[in-house]
């Protein structure tokens, strides 16, 4: 397989068909291996409008998600980020390459040490790596922008506490098969306002799903 071909097709009939237009968002996916974060055996895979499999009931986002999710963060070099999910750590090493610093937080400790070697091989030094519950998480820091690559039954003000003025939060809200992709912007004065970006359905985080309220 030729992987630069499929980057380029990628790119185009992914990415840009599914209105990502930001040059350095589609810089960094141009020049970050996707490949290099996929298990061997579906490598084949790596540039598919798909989701992979990681394990643990887990999967990668499509790349048309994770350029929608860059995109809509709009994140600049002097911004502090964080990533709820690690996942295969490809999504990390593109916000690492777009951010000063990525704090990135997942559950699994395996895919916490798999993606720290994976982005210490490419040399990709400011991000830093923990394996937590994230919704039990709190920081001592705020930040620019936070990305959640699962989904939540209803929008929690856990993360959106966790914001600077003028930080964003990208998250994914809803119950299968209805999900909505939103942009929260935390506003001067600690209110802040919600954007509704696209529909789609991602896996829940852990601990997220809440019973359905019982009804007599």
């Amino acid at each position: 397989m030729n992987f630069e071909i499929a980057r380029t097709q990628m790119l185009g009939q992914q990415l840009r068909a599914w209105d990502v237009l930001d040059e350095r968002v589609l810089e960094v996916v141009r020049t970050t291996p996707r490949e290099q974060f996929v298990a061997e055996p579906d490598r084949e895979l790596a540039f598919a409008d798909t989701e992979i499999p990681l394990g643990h009931d887990q999967f990668m986002l499509s790349p048309k998600i994770e350029g929608r999710l860059l995109q809509a963060l709009q994140i600049g070099p002097v911004d502090d980020v964080l990533e709820i999910g690690t996942g295969s750590g490809y999504l990390t090493a593109c916000l690492a390459k777009l951010a000063n610093r990525v704090t990135s937080v997942d559950i699994f400790a395996d895919f916490v040490a798999n993606a720290g070697q994976r982005l210490a091989e490419l040399d990709i030094r400011n991000v830093d790596l923990d394996a937590a519950d994230a919704l039990t998480l709190t920081f001592g820091a705020s930040f620019d922008a936070i990305a959640v690559t699962g989904s939540v039954p209803g929008l929690n003000p856990h993360f959106i506490r966790m914001l600077r003025p003028q930080g964003r939060l990208f998250i994914v809200v809803g119950r299968s098969p209805i999900m909505e992709a939103r942009l929260i912007t935390m506003q001067p004065g600690g209110q802040w306002t919600q954007q509704s970006l696209f529909d789609t359905v991602l896996k829940p985080l852990i601990h997220a799903e809440q019973p359905e309220p019982f009804v007599l």
